[in-house]
């Protein structure tokens, strides 16, 4: 037996405890939302949450130039993939980020064999439908790597593009996730697996519009150029109507799988209307939650996503800027 099976077998409460020590190194957001999920679900999304945070630490290192993001995004997804050694591309990628500043992003890429190691010990199942999500998010965000510009994307097509391959398609795999261990889930998704695209986008566009100071700042925008911030809030909202009737067909028995889901879902509703109260002219301040507020809401979702009428009532008070941009 080689000694990389036998890791393996051994380690696994070490690897794992290693994911969760670097998740709440590298974000907040999720290190809060992704341990409430049942904990053969939580393993695998928090798996892939540090996979998505590789190909993204590539994508926004601004010392790259656009081909050696696309050689390294390639090399990652040929380790992932089992196509490569992992070694063929943590070596390039810790040699390419020398100068980035981001500690526990070189970290997580240094232990890029222990987050693998862990994703192959998830069910078949479930290997496959994070293979397929790290695939489309890497194949995209390398297509999208040369589009980069100051002035943003050419349009709301391009645009929903993008929103996709980062985050639609992370709708997609935790459909395929909760459906391989919840069949009374998988029955009630049935033809309308495009909520799940645009619960995704929602979070996403909820992003791009958080960040857009800050992008403006390093010489970014990932807005279409066409459009206004209150074109963008409109369907922002209208995916966010989508998204709490995607939260809503998760059966009440899967509280954590709901909790998780209206967790992100609210924090995005109150960091939209947020930037929908600014004053137009100030859309160069960075919109943050109080943590406060963060807290609060997370207490409230424990009562919450047992009543429909709850969550109902909380989108619809909590969203009355975004439906006045609307």
């Amino acid at each position: 037996m080689n000694s990389h099976s036998k890791h393996t077998i051994e380690h696994p409460n070490t690897d794992l405890a290693y994911q969760k020590a670097i998740l709440g190194s590298v974000s907040r957001t999720f290190a809060l939302t992704i341990p409430l999920l049942p904990p053969i679900i939580e393993k695998v999304v928090g798996n892939t949450y540090l996979l998505c945070r590789i190909v993204d630490t590539i994508e926004d290192a601004a010392e790259l130039s656009p081909e050696t993001k696309q050689k390294l995004s390639k090399l990652f997804l040929d380790a992932v993939l089992e196509k490569t050694s992992v070694e063929s591309f943590v070596e390039p990628c810790l040699r390419a980020l020398t100068n980035h500043e981001n500690q526990d992003e070189l970290d997580l890429i240094t232990n890029t064999p222990t987050v693998l190691r862990i994703l192959h010990t998830c069910t078949k199942a479930d290997q496959e439908a994070v293979s397929r999500c790290v695939s489309i998010m890497s194949e995209g965000m390398s297509y999208f790597h040369g589009k980069q510009t100051e002035v943003g994307l050419k349009d709301l097509n391009e645009f929903e593009k993008y929103c996709y391959v980062v985050a639609g398609v992370v709708g997609e795999l935790l459909t395929r996730i909760f459906s391989n261990h919840s069949p009374a889930f998988a029955k009630r998704i049935q033809g309308q697996e495009s909520l799940a695209i645009a619960f995704g986008q929602a979070l996403q566009m909820t992003n791009i519009l958080k960040d857009s100071p800050e992008d403006k700042a390093r010489g970014v925008s990932w807005k279409p150029v066409n459009m206004s911030q209150q074109q963008l809030l409109q369907i922002a909202y209208k995916k966010l109507q989508d998204s709490l009737s995607y939260i809503l067909l998760i059966p009440k028995e899967e509280f954590g799988m709901r909790r998780f889901c209206f967790l992100a879902f609210g924090l995005a509703v109150m960091t939209l209307s947020k930037i929908a109260k600014q004053n137009v002219s100030n859309t160069n301040a960075v919109v943050k939650l109080k943590r406060n507020t963060v807290t609060a809401f997370y207490a409230f979702t424990q009562v919450a996503v047992s009543s429909e009428v709850l969550m109902k009532t909380f989108f619809y008070l909590s969203s009355r800027a975004l439906r006045k941009a609307s």
